[in-house]
């Protein structure tokens, strides 16, 4: 079997593996980019479907950054549209948004009772800050407390249930806010927006350059038989698999879709609606509000959590736990001198796509000390 010639492997085509082999690839380097997948993008893959309505396969992904050097690295490859995500749940029947605002409290409860809590949101902290509902547990305050007790309730203990696979632990309600403040955005990020042809179509060419060749459904351990010991490996797979689950396999929680096409304009009022308490599936998502596609149709996808098993499912989110971590670590203290793990499954780590694109960024200017600027794109 005859060796690849490249100076760098990269293990996966979704934002980390694509945005080291770009890279790379502008400082002349050769680049082999493989996945197992038979498509580029990773979880962030969409395509048109047959009724001109552009479908985020594996969930609904919404760009946001406040990353200067992200953006503008991105926007070499994009243009993207002005789409600013809110999350609607239904609560009791009621649809309103979330995390929990003051537009929220007049929704779910009586007038009397919102005036009261937006008078002591206001009254003990500044307007458009988020406050953890924790915050409030500590408060002499009884109506304080009763928010506290009716967000954890309401939205965060039955959907963490639902997505995590059981009752969470009260001491992580610290990352429950309540934001006093009317903005309905679920981000406040400066750079929001859809790429307007896709996020498959940005990464297309993002991987387009002379430098850079793409392998699809590859087997990343067939390759590495073929490659030279001195290649650079840049594996965005999961740090467990790479070793061969020597140590044991690391919790993830998979997520599955179950797609339905409807013949009418729209499904429901948003683009994304979770629902805490009721149905056993924790969200629907309808596709059309990303890049506003026009059609007399619509598609929906009900998403359903659960764990994930090896040979059976995809990993989607890494499980926070100290175990868990202590597990990574071990496997870590493994890595071969010419390898590098990044990405959500390489290092174990829940990423927006933006921090995903700035971790690769940041390890490659680690690698190749560099100190200016990567791209200077307006913006």
């Amino acid at each position: 079997m005859a060796n690849i010639a490249v100076e760098n492997l990269i293990v996966g085509a979704g934002f980390s593996g694509a945005t080291i082999a770009r890279l790379l690839a502008e400082t002349g380097q050769k680049v082999l980019v493989i996945d197992k997948k038979d498509h580029i993008a990773g979880n962030s893959f969409d395509y048109v479907d047959e009724n001109g309505i552009c479908i985020h396969k594996y969930g609904s992904h919404i760009f946001h950054t406040d990353n200067e050097k992200v953006w503008s690295f991105l926007k070499q490859f994009s243009d993207f549209n002005g789409y600013t995500h809110k999350v609607v749940a239904v609560i009791d029947g009621i649809e309103t948004v979330i995390p929990f605002n003051i537009n929220t409290l007049y929704d779910v409860f009586s007038t009397d009772t919102a005036q009261r809590l937006e008078e002591k949101l206001l009254g003990k902290y500044e307007f458009e800050t988020k406050v953890p509902i924790t915050e409030f547990q500590s408060q002499d305050d009884e109506d304080l407390k009763f928010l506290a007790d009716f967000i954890y309730k309401k939205v965060f203990e039955g959907y963490s249930t639902k997505q995590w696979g059981q009752i969470p632990d009260k001491t992580v309600m610290a990352r429950v806010p309540v934001f006093v403040s009317h903005d309905d955005r679920y981000f406040q990020d400066k750079y929001q927006g859809i790429p307007t042809g896709g996020y498959t179509k940005l990464l297309e060419k993002m991987l387009d350059h002379e430098n850079i060749e793409v392998r699809l459904n590859m087997d990343f351990k067939e390759i590495l038989k073929q490659v030279q010991d001195d290649v650079k490996v840049f594996y965005t797979g999961s740090i467990d698999e790479f070793f061969d689950y020597k140590f044991g396999v690391l919790p993830y929680r998979n997520v599955n879709f179950e797609f339905e096409t409807m013949k009418r304009e729209f499904y429901q009022s948003n683009s994304v609606i979770n629902y805490p308490c009721d149905h056993d599936f924790t969200r629907i998502h309808e596709y059309k509000y990303y890049l506003n596609d026009k059609s007399d149709k619509t598609v929906i996808a009900k998403e359903y959590s659960q764990a994930f098993e090896v040979g059976k499912n995809e990993r989607y989110y890494p499980i926070a736990a100290e175990d868990n971590q202590a597990l990574y670590e071990k496997y870590l203290r493994e890595r071969p001198e010419n390898a590098y793990f990044l990405g959500r499954l390489g290092d174990y780590k829940y990423y927006d796509m933006d921090d995903a694109v700035e971790r690769a960024m940041n390890l490659f200017e680690e690698l190749n000390a560099v100190s200016k600027p990567l791209a200077e794109v307006p913006v």
